[in-house]
């Protein structure tokens, strides 16, 4: 098979000819990498079967200062006016929100969000898309304006707490900055299967290690119809097209209804809080899963041989009759032995069908 008819066997619960794989750098990782291979290109070195397509850079002034009048010194600020304080070592920032004094639906509507509809964004996701498949790879699309499909943008805005507060006690408000970021995220949904994508990138971060973020009420209330909206958005154009969700921590209530508004994959199925295993028994008809080697155990703590013990026993479990993309459940960190990594595709090779 060549790497996109491996990957989407498995997204469409099939055995291919061998356990598809992914894993993601942080760039101090990225340096240990080059450090030992030579290469720049970790996906082309260990053969990842998916590549990932993304609208380009905006092109429109940004001045958020009104929004942002203390923002830490060595910060940048994104096209949707967030501020963001990086630490060199991590994928983890500081984050400032520039929505934190708004009080008003009236000010969430003046709020400049970004240009992701112009034209110039999006116009070369066709040509884009058709060229990574005449290449032999699956290729997906990210809704993630700012981070996350909606949820994880409004609060990275709005500031967590008090987002959380606004769906308890402000719940107009709530839903005014919800929709507007839903409205963006529809767009690019849409966008990514008119170009051809093979499966979309959703998902917010909604569990914890000890449960949901928000009760599934809540969750049904805000976030479902506005997720099921998106989702539709991209299957309107593409019926078959193959839906990621993601959220990290334990997500497992809401499962049946991601299943329900066409969810088709699940990540990162973090082992330290979910059983694996379990939801492949559970819903292993209905959904494949993508990820769970741990990020937290297994690939920082573990011995090599340990790695390989995990992944071949999540072959065995999940990956059984197809339906697994094995990867570790985060983005590589500095404290990830290269000798894990090794030992993760090394394992991964030998797990054939």
């Amino acid at each position: 098979m060549i790497p996109r008819e491996r990957l989407l066997a498995a997204l469409d619960r099939k055995e291919p000819d061998k356990l598809p794989k992914n894993m993601s750098f942080t760039e101090p990782a990225l340096r240990v990498f080059r450090e030992n291979t030579g290469s720049d290109d970790p996906q082309s070195y260990f053969g990842l079967e998916a590549r990932i397509v993304n609208f380009a850079p905006t092109r429109q002034p940004l001045d958020f200062s009104r929004y942002l009048p203390d923002l830490p010194n060595g910060a940048i600020v994104t096209e949707w006016g967030i501020g963001e304080l990086r630490r060199p070592d991590t994928h983890y920032y500081r984050y400032a929100s520039p929505m934190r004094e708004l009080t008003t639906i009236a000010e969430v509507m003046d709020y400049p969000f970004p240009d992701i509809k112009a034209d110039y964004r999006h116009a070369g996701l066709e040509k884009e898309v058709a060229r990574l498949k005449d290449e032999g790879y699956a290729v997906g699309g990210a809704v993630t304006p700012g981070d996350g499909a909606f949820f994880e943008c409004a609060w990275l805005l709005r500031g967590l707490d008090l987002l959380l507060e606004d769906l308890a006690l402000r719940p107009e408000l709530a839903e005014a900055l919800l929709d507007r970021v839903v409205e963006l995220s529809t767009f690019m949904a849409e966008r990514y299967a008119q170009a051809g994508v093979d499966f979309i990138f959703t998902g917010d971060d909604v569990g914890t290690e000890r449960g949901m973020l928000m009760s599934p009420a809540m969750w049904r209330r805000f976030l479902k119809p506005r997720l099921a909206r998106v989702i539709a958005a991209a299957k309107w154009v593409n019926p078959k097209i193959h839906i990621f969700y993601h959220s990290d921590g334990n997500c497992e209530p809401i499962i049946p209804e991601l299943i329900q508004i066409g969810v088709t994959a699940l990540n990162p199925v973090q082992p330290e809080c979910m059983d694996p295993a379990k939801l492949k028994r559970q819903f292993g008809d209905r959904l494949a899963f993508w990820g769970t080697v741990g990020t937290q155990t297994t690939m920082p703590f573990g011995t090599p041989e340990e790695v390989r013990v995990v992944v071949h026993e999540r072959f065995r479990t999940v990956g059984k009759g197809g339906g697994l993309v094995i990867a570790p459940t985060q983005v590589i960190e500095p404290d990830v032995p290269w000798e894990n990594i090794l030992a993760f595709f090394e394992a991964v090779e030998e797990c054939k069908y």
